[in-house]
């Protein structure tokens, strides 16, 4: 267990590059670091390999985390995206048809990426507070939809990811340091959030902690893996976890 204290934290846990350290607040970096420890810490995100998730029934995905290797199956478009979203490479399969068109299969490849981006920052999204493009702002203490307190850091984004006019906040619960609710402003100059959701129904996978459930929607088969067939997971045939 890393020292609680926001040096020892910080240690432990760097800032990605292109995060902006210096115009974040040093009180919200110390926050967010000591999110990172609640999780399971650095070091057991790092090593994580393997992740597998539905996104809200829609849609189930797997991703790589080493080789940005992702699947992503979507039953209602009978489509198969496997994708690199580290290089933009990939197959697509929709409706039953390969796409073998180079200049669709770049419009469904980004569209695979698109959908990886918005569905893994739902689920891992307290991982990321020290991202590349990320500053990060304590606003204060405020009560969550529980009545409980909590910190609320406010993350703003510059050129990166598809949405970087986006703006977060995030409620830290001041018991045991873990994200409890987010507040989504599809612009940075809002005052008002398009939405409030509490994160609940954390777990354990595998070294790291994962919460499942977003208000009325949430995850489902979640699962953190050493290892997994990687070469019958990472193609267009249909593959099942068992």
């Amino acid at each position: 267990m890393a020292e609680v204290n926001g040096a020892g934290l910080a240690e432990t846990n760097p800032p990605a590059e292109g995060f902006n350290v210096n115009t974040s607040d040093p009180e919200a970096i110390e926050i967010a670091d000591k999110v990172m420890e609640a999780m399971g810490g650095r070091a057991a995100w790092d090593n994580t390999r393997y992740i597998r998730w539905n996104f809200f029934g829609r849609r189930s995905l797997v991703w790589d985390k080493k080789t940005g290797d992702v699947r992503i199956d979507v039953p209602a478009d009978s489509a198969t995206y496997v994708i690199n979203v580290n290089n933009d490479q990939g197959q697509v399969m929709i409706g039953g048809e390969e796409i073998t068109n180079p200049d669709s299969l770049t419009k469904y490849v980004e569209q695979g990426k698109k959908i990886w981006v918005n569905d893994s920052y739902w689920l891992v999204m307290p991982y990321k507070l020290k991202d590349s493009g990320v500053t990060l702002t304590y606003v204060g203490e405020d009560s969550m939809q529980t009545g409980d307190m909590a910190d609320v850091l406010e993350l703003r984004f510059e050129n990166v990811g598809f949405t970087p006019q986006n703006k977060y906040q995030v409620y830290v619960d001041k018991n045991d340091g873990l994200v409890k609710q987010w507040a989504y402003y599809s612009e940075a100059s809002l005052d008002s959030p398009n939405f409030v959701t509490s994160w609940d129904d954390y777990k354990d996978y595998n070294g790291i902690k994962l919460s499942s459930s977003r208000g009325e929607r949430g995850m489902s088969d979640i699962g953190v893996f050493d290892s997994i067939p990687h070469e019958k997971v990472f193609t267009l045939k249909p593959y099942r976890f068992n």
